[in-house]
């Protein structure tokens, strides 16, 4: 099993949003950056726990934990040309977008972006570094245990 983060911006899709939808699942679709398609595609698998976070807002930070519940398959916003994710440059043949489904596990209360800086055991995790956009990111087993003991 891994372990993994991934942002989203709450005016688009929120934790409410999520726990509003049937069985809790979505389509984590409309990512357009290779690596964190990457992480998807070839490192996701059923099962695996995910950091629902919430960024781009006034409090960033985890919002709730959810588990990849089908693994990843190409991203159909990728085909639709009225979607503000489309892809001239991709076919049914050769998709070049992929997504996963998640489902939520629970909400949790918020464990804020300057609470995760205020401890020396997350120095290293991703989502902290300085320059990082990525919008799904891998999380240490020992980091993940650590935040779990926060809640």
């Amino acid at each position: 099993m891994r372990y993994w983060l991934m942002k989203s911006d709450p005016d688009e899709f929120s934790i409410d949003d999520f726990a509003a939808l049937p069985e809790q699942t979505v389509a984590w679709e409309g990512v357009r950056n290779y690596q964190s398609r990457n992480f998807m595609r070839n490192q996701m698998n059923i099962g695996d726990q995910v950091f629902f976070y919430h960024s781009c807002c006034k409090n960033p930070g985890i919002m709730g934990i959810a588990t990849v519940s089908r693994p990843a398959y190409p991203d159909v916003s990728q085909f639709d040309s009225n979607s503000k994710y489309f892809d001239p440059k991709a076919s049914l043949n050769n998709p070049r977008w992929f997504n996963v489904e998640l489902t939520l596990t629970r909400r949790i209360h918020l464990i804020s972006i300057k609470e995760l800086r205020q401890h020396e055991e997350l120095r290293r995790m991703r989502v902290l570094q300085t320059g990082n956009r990525l919008s799904i990111t891998p999380v240490d087993p020992a980091e993940w245990q650590f935040i779990l003991n926060l809640l």
